[in-house]
């Protein structure tokens, strides 16, 4: 297995300004504004799929629609604008119906942070926490709304591996140079790594997963891991395994 040195000096190597600019989470870091910051960040999680370069160039093209103002945005939700706007999966009548939920969200139910928190407070656990916004989601839906939507906003009841909430959660809860770190309901010590194919390939190289399957007890399973070397902050090695994925001369 790696040495907690190890991964203490990659953590530290990947986890820099530097690394926002061709990151997702450059688009929260637009935003001074809480609600801005909460809407930029879960749409730019959501869409956080595939290739980098791609859904990189396709968000852009979103905030431009939005004119960078997504709180705005979102409020005075207008569908039109973004008829014809896809990517992969999802169609712009799936996207359109993840803004007309969030516009309710934000006009009738608190926004973002109220929703997770409440899903938190349920029973103090990440997992509720995430049914609860699928739960939102899907029972808010009054629209055409096809596999797309769904794959927008997942399910943990499918059991999937939830990377991209758990990427919209470190962003949001931890503090650093990277990470935003504006909400403080739940502490950085309970986060969970966020799995993807190429994370879950490394910690295995490194010892660091056992566990065959791609799926949420694998991100337990790692998570756990990482909290033996850093109890009170694991997912900053989100860093160095995701640093070392990319880079592989180090």
């Amino acid at each position: 297995m790696i040495t907690k040195t190890k991964l203490e000096q990659l953590a530290e190597k990947y986890e820099t300004v530097g690394f926002i600019k061709d990151d997702p989470i450059q688009f929260p870091h637009r935003f001074k504004n809480s609600q801005d910051i909460e809407i930029a960040a879960f749409l730019a999680s959501i869409f956080a799929y595939g290739n980098r370069k791609i859904f990189i160039k396709k968000l852009d093209e979103l905030f431009k629609i939005m004119q960078n103002k997504p709180f705005e945005y979102v409020l005075n939700f207008n569908p039109k604008t973004l008829q014809g706007f896809n990517y992969r999966f999802a169609k712009d009548v799936d996207i359109i119906e993840v803004f007309h939920i969030l516009n309710k969200l934000y006009k009738k139910d608190g926004g973002l942070k109220a929703l997770l928190e409440y899903g938190y407070n349920l029973d103090n656990s990440i997992l509720t926490m995430f049914q609860t916004v699928a739960d939102y989601f899907y029972s808010n839906v009054q629209r055409q709304a096809g596999q797309g939507f769904y794959h927008l906003i997942p399910n943990p009841k499918n059991c999937g591996a939830m990377k991209r909430m758990c990427m919209f959660l470190r962003w949001m809860v931890r503090k650093g140079p990277v990470d935003l770190g504006v909400w403080e309901f739940i502490s950085a010590s309970e986060l969970l790594i966020p799995l993807d194919v190429h994370v879950a390939r490394i910690s295995r190289e490194m010892g660091l997963l056992k566990r065959s399957s791609n799926d949420f007890k694998a991100v337990l399973e790692l998570s756990e891991t990482l909290r033996t070397f850093a109890p009170h902050d694991p997912a900053k090695f989100d860093f160095a395994i995701f640093g070392l994925g990319v880079n592989k001369n180090d």
